[in-house]
């Protein structure tokens, strides 16, 4: 419950930093990294490069005002219909100009600093997002809420999210704390490290990741190393709809592992766990049930 309280206390402090009063017809507002935001009035056309902020606007009921998305702004469905300006590393300028947009939400984690540098030299406002950390997503959401005048739904929103959060860390917090390796991508082998939010979303699932010390967020690492962590639960991400690299059978074929012996071998959805939206605490969720089965009759 202070958790919660601390949640709410988060987005109400978000929406006071949004609401004092600029120039008579401006908005103001301060991104993730710190950045004022000045725009003329509150934003009613976004363009999102951020599938994470795509899920969020669609969460808090905000889809109106997106008037553009990326191609990989693929949840819920409905974001398929919209305009789509491209990839998120190269998306399209001319595109973004044509939507009109008041504000483009990015990120520093998927978009480039060439494309911040652009949309500068254009003249589009520019917000910017990141998130490692659960806090971060909760913090994501209720800036969203506040920036797209959606406080209304961010609260219970927030509330639901953290409410699962809490009955999942009570469901694993008496069991055992089990070695898990979480395979990002098989070829190169690229794991989480310690900034990753799949890293903290396993502890909270009541396993440890075995490459948390990893000082990168997702760092390339060696199969073996792996091995030599002795993990006794392997997750293997796909990268939507059951979609992408997994290479199982190459697992399985590593029958010194704990993980294998004991058939603890287990492909979950990337998008879930990868992505910091509304989604994450599904996510968990999943991530708590592949590592401690026995607490989810």
């Amino acid at each position: 419950m202070r958790r919660v309280a601390r949640v709410r206390a988060a987005a109400l402090a978000v929406g006071l930093v949004l609401a004092v009063s600029p120039p008579a017809g401006a908005f103001s507002a301060r991104d993730m990294l710190g950045r004022e935001v000045e725009l003329a009035a509150p934003p009613a056309r976004i363009v999102s490069l951020v599938p994470s902020v795509t899920e969020a606007l669609y969460a808090l009921g905000a889809e109106a005002r997106l008037v553009g998305v990326t191609d990989f702004c693929d949840y819920p469905p409905a974001a398929r219909g919209k305009p789509s300006v491209g990839g998120m590393i190269n998306p399209n300028l001319e595109a973004i100009v044509a939507l009109q947009p008041d504000l483009v939400i990015a990120t520093t984690e998927g978009n480039r600093e060439e494309t911040f540098a652009q949309l500068k030299r254009l003249g589009i406002p520019t917000y910017l997002v990141a998130a490692h950390r659960v806090r971060d997503v909760t913090d994501l959401i209720a800036r969203l809420g506040a920036l797209t005048g959606s406080q209304h739904a961010a609260g219970p929103l927030l509330a639901r999210f953290e409410r699962r959060i809490a009955a999942v860390a009570q469901a694993v917090a008496p069991l055992p704390r089990p070695r898990v390796l979480y395979v990002l991508w098989p070829e190169p082998l690229i794991v989480p490290g310690r900034e990753a939010l799949v890293t903290e979303l396993i502890r909270l699932a009541g396993g440890e990741s075995v490459t948390a010390g990893e000082a990168d967020a997702y760092p390339r690492y060696s199969l073996e190393s792996a091995v030599a962590k002795a993990p006794e639960v392997i997750l293997l991400a796909n990268h939507g709809a059951n979609t992408g690299p997994i290479d199982e059978p190459k697992w399985r074929r590593l029958t010194s592992l704990p993980a294998v012996r004991a058939g603890r071998l287990h492909r979950v959805e990337g998008n879930l766990v990868h992505r910091y939206g509304p989604r994450v605490v599904d996510g968990l969720e999943q991530l708590a049930r592949a590592i401690h089965p026995e607490a989810f009759p």
